[in-house]
């Protein structure tokens, strides 16, 4: 229940020639799903596609809850199965960079 109620500030930072956003963070209910922000951002820029990035590291599956890549757990090497907390959240929010074309590999 806590993880369903708990709220994450999303960092909104455009990359290369996508527009900026006029309000750049918002909250979020932890429990949703990170397809709601790309559906917002869609919505915003007026685009039918968008490229976007976890802290311009990767690209999450949209089925993913926004609670879960705050708090993402990261496994780090595949043959020793050792996973380490690795929190996505920098500075007490989720920072997603977005782009009109793909930004990185």
């Amino acid at each position: 229940m806590a993880s369903e109620t708990r709220k994450v500030v999303v960092h909104l930072r455009a990359t290369g020639d996508a527009p900026i956003l006029k309000q750049a963070k918002f909250k979020i209910a932890g429990a949703d799903k990170f397809v709601k922000v790309i559906d917002f951002l869609c919505r915003q820029l007026h685009r039918d596609t968008l490229f976007v990035y976890i802290n311009s590291a990767f690209s999450p599956n949209p089925d993913e809850l926004v609670t879960d890549l705050y708090n993402a757990l990261v496994q780090v090497c595949l043959l020793t199965s050792v996973y380490v907390q690795q929190n996505f959240g920098f500075d007490g929010k989720l920072v997603v960079n977005y782009a009109c074309s793909m930004a990185w590999g």
